[in-house]
């Protein structure tokens, strides 16, 4: 939602370096009503996509209080989910464009209250994370297996995707 927000309101397709989120004000009721989403309530399995959210937008605010807005919800969205988790986490790996905005880290240390890294810190390469877990799907597609199990994402069955497109 933020990398929406900011494309939209500035033609940036980030917030780099969390520049705008710092420059501005967290809507504290914004902020509540996301919290409210029945969502977060949910016990897992479950899952969403990019429209789950629709209606949470910080409209009528500046483009700086939005991002900042928008930071600290996408910050209670990861502090939520650890209350489902089966144990105590006690340190949270970033990955994605996420872990390059000091706004976004500093909010996800400070809600979780334990150590936030990005996954440079174990070896890992956040560039690449993200493109291999779509090679792991796209393998997954081309034999045939499902994508969304039961037990992961809620789905009443497990359920294959992904199309295959010849090019040439």
């Amino acid at each position: 939602m933020l990398d929406d927000w900011v494309r939209h309101h500035t033609g940036q397709p980030a917030d780099f370096g969390g520049a705008l989120a710092r420059a501005g004000q967290v809507s504290a009721a914004h902020v509540a009503r996301f919290r409210a989403a029945p969502y977060f309530a949910r016990r897992p399995p479950k899952s969403l996509d990019r429209d789950a959210f629709v209606g949470f937008a910080p409209d009528g605010l500046s483009v700086a209080d939005g991002a900042a807005t928008l930071t600290e919800m996408t910050a209670v969205a990861v502090a939520a989910a650890r209350y489902h988790f089966p144990a105590v986490a006690h340190e949270f790996l970033v990955t994605g464009g996420g872990r390059h905005n000091p706004a976004l880290m500093d909010a996800l240390a400070r809600l979780l209250a334990v150590p936030v890294r990005p996954v440079e810190a174990v070896g890992w390469d956040g560039d690449a994370l993200e493109a291999q877990a779509f090679a792991y799907l796209a393998i997954r597609t081309v034999r045939g297996l499902p994508l969304s199990l039961p037990g992961t994402t809620g789905a009443p069955h497990p359920v294959r995707g992904g199309r295959l497109f010849e090019t040439g």
